[in-house]
C-alpha cells in the first residue's frame, strides 16, 4: 500500500516511539533484581520504626543505680541441629541435679533449686530435660557472648549467677540509712507479731513499692491468699509478710556474734539490710533456713513463683540463694527482650 507523503513524518514518529518502548521493556526484563530474597517468600518492605516516648524517670533513691539506655544489638540466629538439641536436653536433665559448684566456700550440687529464676531469665516455661529448654539456654548463651551449646554447664551457670548478682544493691551503696529515710511499718505487715518496734523500720519508697506489690498479689486468685473485705491481704495471711527489713550495723554485728560459723554464705558484713531497701518476705517453709530441703519447699510455692515473674515490675530483685530475700532497686528494670532467633536445622 502506498504511503501518502503527507503522512510520512507522523508514521515514522509513531514507529520510533514503539521501538523505544519495546527496547525499554526488554531491558527491564533483563536487569537482575539485586534485592535480597528468601526462597518461597516475597521481599518484605522496609518499615521505619515508630518513635517511642521517653521513659518516665524512676524515683531517685540514695545509693540506687540509675537506669541507663543500652544499645540494641541484633544477634544472628543460633542454629542447633535436632541431635544437638536432644543431646543438650539429656545433659541438662543430668546437670540439673548433679552439677558441682561452690558458693561461699560451700560445695553445691545441681541447679534444680533455681529453675524458676532460670526460666524467667531465659524466657521459657519448659522443663530442663527438653530440647525447648536447651534452645532457650542457647539463646541466653549467645546473648552473653558464650558458645550457644544449649547446655547449662558450670561456665554458663556462674555467668548467670553473676548477672543476677549484678542486679542487687552494690556493696559500696550499702551504707546505713539515716532516720529520715525510714518509716515504722505497722506490725500487721510483719511475719512475727511480737517483733520489737525498732525492727519494724523500712525505707519509705521501698515500703510504698512493697504495698503496691502485695496489693497486686492479692488480686491474683491463683495464689489463694486470704484477702480482707477491702481487697488487701488479710492480717492473718502469712505469705508475703515481712520477716526482716532494716537492720542497723550494730544489730547485724549482734546477729553475727550469735552465728559465728555463718561464714561468707551466712550473714553479710556489708548487708543490704543496712539500707532499709532489702526485705525478707515469707514465701513458705522455715522463713530463713538455707538448707536445701527448706529452700526446695520455698521455690515451689505459688507465691515465690509469682514474685520471680512479677517483682521486677515493682522494683524488687532477688538474691538468688535466698528465696525470701528481695531488694528494691527502682533505677533498673529487667525485662526479657526478644532473644535471638533459634533455628533447629533440618536433618540432611
Amino acid at each position: 500500500m502506498a504511503i501518502n507523503h503527507r503522512h510520512a513524518p507522523f508514521i515514522f514518529s509513531l514507529l520510533a516511539v514503539l521501538f523505544a518502548s519495546a527496547m525499554f521493556s526488554s531491558r527491564a526484563q533483563t536487569v537482575p533484581d539485586t534485592r535480597q530474597r528468601i526462597v518461597g517468600q516475597t521481599p518484605t518492605p522496609t518499615l521505619m520504626p515508630m518513635p517511642t516516648p521517653a521513659p518516665t524517670p524512676a524515683p531517685i533513691v540514695p545509693g540506687a543505680r540509675q537506669q541507663t539506655t543500652m544499645p540494641v544489638v541484633v544477634l544472628p540466629a543460633v542454629i542447633l541441629t535436632p541431635g544437638a538439641a536432644f543431646n543438650a536436653a539429656q545433659q541438662n536433665g543430668h546437670l540439673k541435679f548433679n552439677l558441682d559448684w561452690t558458693f561461699g566456700g560451700r560445695a553445691q550440687r545441681g541447679w534444680y533449686l533455681y529453675t524458676a529464676l532460670i526460666n524467667r531469665e531465659t524466657g521459657t516455661e519448659t522443663s530442663a530435660g527438653t530440647p525447648e529448654f536447651a534452645l532457650a539456654i542457647a539463646r541466653w548463651q549467645q546473648a552473653n557472648s558464650f558458645m550457644p551449646t544449649g547446655i547449662l554447664d558450670s561456665e554458663t551457670w556462674y555467668q548467670m549467677i553473676a548477672v543476677w548478682q549484678s542486679r542487687r544493691i552494690k556493696e559500696e551503696d550499702r551504707g546505713e540509712a539515716v532516720p529520715w529515710q525510714l518509716l515504722t511499718a505497722p506490725i500487721t505487715d510483719f511475719y512475727d507479731p511480737t517483733r520489737a518496734p525498732e525492727l519494724l523500720k523500712v525505707e519509705k519508697q521501698t515500703y510504698a513499692a512493697y504495698k503496691r506489690m502485695v496489693a497486686a498479689a492479692a488480686q491474683d486468685s491463683a495464689l489463694k491468699l486470704m484477702v480482707a473485705s477491702n481487697g488487701e491481704v488479710s492480717v492473718t495471711e502469712k505469705y508475703l509478710k515481712i520477716v526482716s527489713s532494716f537492720r542497723s550495723k550494730d544489730y547485724q554485728a549482734q546477729l553475727r556474734r550469735q552465728s559465728p560459723n555463718a561464714g561468707r554464705a551466712g550473714l553479710a558484713i556489708k548487708s543490704p539490710h543496712f539500707t532499709g531497701r532489702a526485705l525478707d518476705l515469707y514465701v513458705g517453709g522455715d522463713p530463713t533456713d538455707t538448707h536445701d530441703f527448706n529452700r526446695s519447699i520455698q521455690v515451689n510455692t505459688p507465691v515465690y513463683k509469682w514474685l520471680v515473674k512479677n517483682a521486677a515490675r515493682f522494683g524488687f530483685y532477688p538474691y538468688y540463694y535466698e528465696p525470701w530475700h528481695w531488694e528494691y532497686i527502682p533505677g533498673i528494670l529487667h525485662v526479657n527482650s526478644s532473644p535471638p532467633t533459634v533455628i533447629v536445622a533440618p536433618r540432611n
